[in-house]
């Protein structure tokens, strides 16, 4: 029996697992940094647009208190931007920095295993916040239903549809440069215009249907109609659907320009 014969048994039966656990190794020594803005981001959102913003809008939107109405939405945003966060510098600095893909690729892994443990710890990141999100403005008053809960796996769908192609484009720019520029140009304009704030069927024609096209629409409908109880404005299987394009084809489009860039 060979040496390599005789270090697998050693591996998961899902070798992306080990990667998982890499990463979540890392976190446990850093995560009590993360705890106060946890807690703390929520609070003053709720505070800040809830009550004072919200107090300005006297009718709500749509008959429903700004507070309940803004929330669902910031809880999406809340996941695309962790997501986006941990799929950007964190991967190029592991190409580029750390090179800590170099020596994953260098052990009985894939460029797939390694994609598919980071994503997933991505994934535990983007529905933790999240879930902390949710826990903070529900102690306030403004989660109004039960179904609320259903938020939990659509901003897990939400962070893996924005975390796989951004580990794409991570895998595939050359300066840190470009991370700032889809921060600016993708990030902030679709957390702005996607419906988080305001109706985005309030827009003009153009800009509406540009918001129809990003994916933080689509979990803002399905969270707002989840939080609030009522029926959202595109059919859920049509909104999951259009979710799981987003996943899919980036974790495919990930796994490929990783190949190419640890593959020699």
């Amino acid at each position: 029996m060979s040496v390599t014969q005789r270090a697998r048994p050693g591996l998961p039966r899902v070798p992306a697992v080990a990667v998982l656990a890499y990463h979540l190794t890392g976190y446990r020594r850093t995560w009590r940094s993360g705890v106060f803005s946890s807690f703390l981001l929520p609070t003053l959102t709720v505070l800040g647009f809830g009550f004072g913003v919200g107090g300005y809008v006297d009718q709500g939107v749509d008959g429903v208190p700004y507070l309940e109405w803004i929330v669902p939405g910031l809880l999406a945003s809340t996941a695309m931007q962790v997501a986006i966060a941990e799929s950007t510098f964190p991967v190029f600095g592991n190409f580029q920095w750390t090179r800590t893909y170099t020596a994953q690729n260098a052990a009985p892994l894939r460029a797939g295993d390694i994609v598919a443990g980071h994503l997933a710890f991505v994934l535990v990141r983007a529905v933790t916040a999240s879930a902390v999100f949710l826990l903070v403005t529900a102690l306030f008053g403004a989660v109004v239903s039960v179904w609320a809960v259903l938020t939990l796996p659509v901003v897990a769908l939400l962070g893996l549809a924005v975390a796989a192609p951004t580990f794409g484009y991570a895998a595939a720019v050359s300066s840190d440069s470009w991370l700032a520029m889809l921060f600016r140009f993708a990030v902030i304009p679709m957390t702005l215009f996607a419906g988080v704030f305001f109706p985005a069927e309030s827009l003009p024609d153009g800009l509406r249907h540009l918001a129809y096209a990003t994916p933080l629409w689509h979990a803002v409908d399905l969270c707002r109609a989840a939080t609030l109880g009522v029926p959202p404005h595109w059919s859920v299987a049509g909104h999951l659907l259009y979710l799981a394009v987003w996943a899919v084809g980036g974790a495919a489009l990930a796994v490929r320009l990783f190949r190419r860039r640890l593959v020699v």
